[in-house]
C-alpha cells in the first residue's frame, strides 16, 4: 500500500498516510496526528520502484527527479 507524506497547515506537522490507490482517487482529507486539523496538504516527494529482473530478483529503482543523482533517466 503506497505511503503518502502530508504537512498540516496549522502546526506545520509532517506525518504519513497509508491509503490504496483507490482510496487516493477518491480523494484523501487526512486529520493531522497532532492537532487533529485537516487543513493538510500532499508533499510532493520522488518514490522508490521496483523492477522485476529476468531471473526472479527485485531491483529498487529510484524515481527520477531534481536530486536523482548521476546516469539517473539517460541523465
Amino acid at each position: 500500500m503506497p505511503l503518502y507524506d502530508y504537512q498540516c497547515q496549522d502546526c506545520q506537522n509532517i506525518f504519513d498516510v497509508r491509503a490504496t490507490f483507490k482510496e487516493k482517487e477518491a480523494g484523501l482529507e487526512p486529520e493531522c496526528p497532532q492537532c487533529q486539523s485537516k487543513n493538510t496538504h500532499q508533499l510532493l516527494t520522488s518514490g522508490l520502484f521496483l523492477r522485476q529482473t529476468g531471473d526472479g530478483a527485485s531491483l529498487a529503482m529510484p524515481a527520477c527527479g531534481p536530486n536523482a543523482g548521476p546516469g539517473c533517466c539517460g541523465g
